[in-house]
């Protein structure tokens, strides 16, 4: 099979497509013939190896995963002796339980993971846009408390986490601050959004709002700087960031709470919720570009540019 492959760390030219072998399902596994994918900001942290700590996740002198791709859409090839609740030829999306490797025509993962029956009527683009940012989104609704009348602000809402987080939101109940940049100020309003701040004109933190919780989607907020805008009490959910990290670390040994960190867990759960709000109306994929597997360098450096709304998609022929 073809597949993007990586043998070192580096810009988006150290990806190519390379013949590979296929993998084979075990017991427990699906094989799924892979129909899109994404382009994450993961995908580029992780093919960078930046910042550096990836290297402690994913292989200090060269990757551990040849093959990026946090998220799929596809059908089922062939199923494992011991693997229940899909059929061959039926139409998934989700996540592959080994974290990457979608960016190839196959791939294995377990059925009792995040994988689900695509939505009806939803094409494979679609499907693959729906579950990275939805489960990172989950993870920091969770860490912020979301609930009816939570004042939440999200920073960076109209990117893969924040178009999905401002949805999500709005289904628990929240009232909901997004701030993005002018072009994608409508965008943000369409998903949802209660009121909508272009950070190029306006700092959230002067406006005088106060919230029960700030959301940064893009990792570019430090917690110093948010929690001018936090309500007694508030919580201030990152994404990102070494000054975060360290100040995490000492609000920990000091017994403060406040500053929490979001990290998308790949569950059934997540998955399955995400499938009954899409075919409820609640949940819409946002996408910006759509790449085919061929051109996928042009995709990463379009994606790490950091002026995509919603989703990149990677077709795979």
């Amino acid at each position: 099979m073809k597949a993007v492959v990586q043998d070192r760390y580096g810009p988006p030219d150290v990806l190519r497509i390379e013949d590979v072998d296929q993998p084979v399902p075990k017991a427990d596994e699906v094989l799924i013939r892979v129909r899109a994918s994404t382009v994450s900001q993961t995908d580029t942290h992780v093919r960078a190896a930046h910042p550096f700590f990836w290297r402690l996740i994913g292989g200090f002198r060269r990757p551990r995963w040849r093959t990026l791709g946090v998220d799929l859409a596809g059908e089922v090839e062939a199923v494992g002796s011991a693997a229940a609740g899909l059929k061959v030829g039926d139409a998934v999306f989700g996540s592959p339980s080994s974290f990457l490797g979608s960016h190839a025509e196959y791939v294995c993962s377990r059925t009792g993971r995040a994988l689900a029956l695509k939505p009806a009527g939803m094409s494979f683009e679609e499907a693959a846009a729906v579950y990275d940012g939805g489960s990172q989104a989950l993870s920091a609704m969770r860490h912020a408390d979301v609930k009816p009348g939570t004042h939440l602000l999200i920073y960076g809402a109209s990117g893969s986490l924040g178009t999905a987080a401002v949805q999500l939101a709005k289904h628990f109940g929240a009232h909901v601050t997004g701030v993005t940049s002018a072009k994608h100020v409508e965008l943000v309003r369409s998903l949802g959004a209660d009121e909508v701040i272009d950070y190029t004109r306006q700092d959230y933190t002067k406006t005088g709002e106060m919230y029960d919780a700030v959301i940064d989607a893009v990792g570019k907020q430090t917690f110093r700087h948010g929690r001018r805008a936090l309500k007694p009490g508030g919580v201030f959910v990152a994404t990102d960031g070494l000054d975060n990290v360290l100040v995490w670390v000492v609000m920990r040994l000091l017994r403060r709470k406040g500053l929490r960190f979001a990290s998308g867990r790949r569950s059934k759960e997540d998955v399955d919720l995400l499938k009954q709000l899409v075919e409820a109306g609640e949940y819409r994929a946002v996408i910006d570009r759509t790449y085919p597997m061929a051109e996928v360098v042009d995709a990463h450096r379009y994606v790490e540019a950091w002026h995509k709304a919603g989703n990149v998609v990677l077709t795979i022929p």
